[in-house]
Order: C-alpha cells, then structure tokens, then sequence
C-alpha cells in the first residue's frame, strides 16, 4: 500500500496553487510509515487534518514533536 503526499502548507487545494509544491508516494506497511520517507529532505513537516495544520518536526536529539 502507498500514501500519496503534497509538501505544502495549504494541503491538497494547495497543491495546485504553490509553484514549490513537491508530491511523493510513501510506502505503507500496513499502517506503518518509517518516518526516514517522511523528513527525507526536511525536518519538518505540516499534517492537515480537516480544517486544521498540525506542525511535525524532528529535533536534534531525533525525537518528534507535534504541535498544532
């Protein structure tokens, strides 16, 4: 199984707006995503659930943080 991601901060309507906007394809095994897919090229990332971004970052020490 694979998820498919947009590298943006608007989410998926902002895809199409953002000249920057970088899409991949993680690989699922089963529910599990390695988080090296995730911050292949960054240490942070933005999740958008519904109406809201929640920020995931990686910090220095390699543990993550989650903030809305």
């Amino acid at each position: 199984m694979s998820a498919t991601s947009a590298d943006n901060n608007g989410g998926a309507a902002g895809a199409a707006e953002s000249p920057s906007a970088t899409t991949r394809t993680l690989i699922m095994r089963g529910s599990r995503i390695d988080s090296r897919e995730l911050f292949a090229a960054e240490r942070e990332i933005i999740i958008a659930h519904g109406e809201d971004n929640y920020r995931l970052r990686l910090t220095s020490q390699n543990k993550l943080i989650l903030t809305k």
